[in-house]
């Protein structure tokens, strides 16, 4: 039946994720989520990996990881509509493996009781509106600052990742450059240079070009790239018959000898995970005209129920991935990108063998491209607020120098008010920007930072 307006409607994707009002497109979005995909597969190896050497049986916790990053994903795509992908956090993984089991000697279903009451603080504080009020009361120079310090943060993952960057074997500073002749390397650094051309002649789906194309070459060239089928069947129950579904004691986690580790995951997931979202949000230009994050409530609460899922599945605490930015620098502006990531991994469970076909030298241009693109928050300190914009550097710089976005955040906020006092500026601060420096100071001091 035709439209008596002689208008055509919009399509059920339009009306759903506003696509035209973003202005972007379908195939836009599609290709968004597959560059955002292809940044952070990595996470199904890595998170196995870590949490396999603290005895979490790897086959299933694979699963878990794209159970996790799918169903999350597409929650934050349908219900905040933001291009932003969740995950099992790399951090939060190492600290759940290395600190809690092996550290601590916690069994694993104290463990994943602990992530599930994270998980559970976490959701309460976001819908009680305090992660809000962070995210409302972060000074603009630190939110800046915050932005930069990822992409230098991104910068280092991805080079480290390669062996671009590597480990100083002699006296003096701690990094030195790699082997620049070694395959990884020459394609990384010829990657980075396609996308910026690409780039620069808004070539649609650049980035995803490079990856699909350096990934090919790996396959062709590289003996560490292999081709090991194409599926196989999911399961959340190992060979040996255990599973980590519904594993999780709680009442174990609930001792005061836990405590202060879920406070240590809480505290570090609130502030990392905030700062990750207000940087995506910024780079892609989703912020109201009170510099606000579009739909910020619902992409807080949607990235912390998503650690209670990880908890119940048998999983690492999730949230938002800073990989995210690689697929708004391809245009992603909706949750429909975040969506078909999430469907990505939904079906990866199904072909996990494909997996082994994207290295890390293949995604590592698209991470330093968007490091890159992230360092052009500096222009946006206002050095007239002399302390503000100096506070947004230290946040900055802190970041990657401790590979930590919360310390950054930290000492961010402790140069702030410690500043402004001794400026004489003290008038411009409030109570709430007084009471986060405190709080951080305090859990620093306290010894609980992961």
């Amino acid at each position: 039946m035709s439209n008596p307006s002689g208008q055509s409607r919009p399509g059920a994707l339009e009306r759903l994720f506003t696509l035209s009002e973003r202005k972007s497109s379908v195939r836009q979005e599609v290709l968004a989520g597959l560059t955002t995909f292809l940044a952070m597969v990595y996470s199904i190896v890595v998170v196995p990996s870590l949490l396999g050497q603290a005895g979490f049986p790897v086959e299933t916790v694979f699963v878990a990881t794209c159970l996790v990053a799918g169903l999350g994903s597409i929650v934050m795509g349908l219900w905040a509509n933001l291009p932003m992908a969740i995950g099992c956090a790399i951090s939060l993984t190492a600290f759940t493996a290395f600190s809690l089991v092996l550290g601590q000697g916690l069994s694993i279903p104290v463990v994943l009781g602990a992530v599930f009451i994270m998980g559970v603080l976490f959701t309460l504080i976001s819908a009680t509106g305090i992660r809000a009020w962070i995210l409302r009361n972060i000074p603009m120079g630190i939110a800046h600052g915050t932005g930069i310090g990822i992409g230098l943060f991104l910068l280092m993952i991805a080079t480290s990742g390669i062996g671009a960057v590597v480990k100083n074997p002699n006296a003096g500073l701690p990094v030195q450059f790699g082997d620049f002749t070694s395959f990884p390397v020459m394609m990384a650094f010829i990657g980075l240079a396609v996308i910026i051309g690409l780039e620069r002649l808004r070539v649609p789906g650049g980035i995803l070009l490079v990856i699909v194309a350096i990934s090919g070459l790996g396959l062709a060239f590289d003996p560490n790239v292999k081709f090991q089928g194409v599926s196989s069947m999911p399961s959340l129950v190992a060979q040996d018959g255990t599973s980590l579904m519904f594993s999780l004691d709680i009442p174990g986690a609930l001792k005061l000898t836990v405590l202060p580790s879920i406070l240590a995951l809480v505290m570090t997931a609130v502030f990392d995970a905030t700062g990750t979202i207000r940087a995506v949000a910024g780079q892609a230009n989703l912020l109201d005209k009170d510099g606000q994050i579009i739909n910020g409530g619902k992409a807080l609460t949607t990235d912390s129920v998503s650690s209670i899922l990880s908890g119940v599945v048998g999983a690492s605490p999730a949230a938002v991935y800073i990989e995210s930015a690689a697929g708004t620098a391809a245009g992603g502006r909706t949750g429909l990108t975040a969506v078909v990531v999430g469907v990505l991994f939904l079906l990866l469970l199904f072909f996990s063998p494909l997996a082994s076909l994207v290295p890390a030298y293949a995604t590592a241009p698209a991470l330093m491209y968007v490091g890159l693109l992230m360092l052009s928050n500096v222009v946006k300190l206002d050095f007239e607020d002399f302390v503000d914009a100096m506070s947004g550097l230290v946040c900055a710089v802190f970041i990657v120098l401790t590979s930590n976005i919360v310390t950054g955040i930290m000492l961010g906020f402790a140069t702030l008010v410690i500043g402004r006092i001794f400026s004489g500026e003290w008038r411009k601060l409030n109570v709430s920007i007084v009471l986060i420096a405190a709080a951080l100071v305090a859990f620093y001091a306290g010894g609980w930072a992961i």
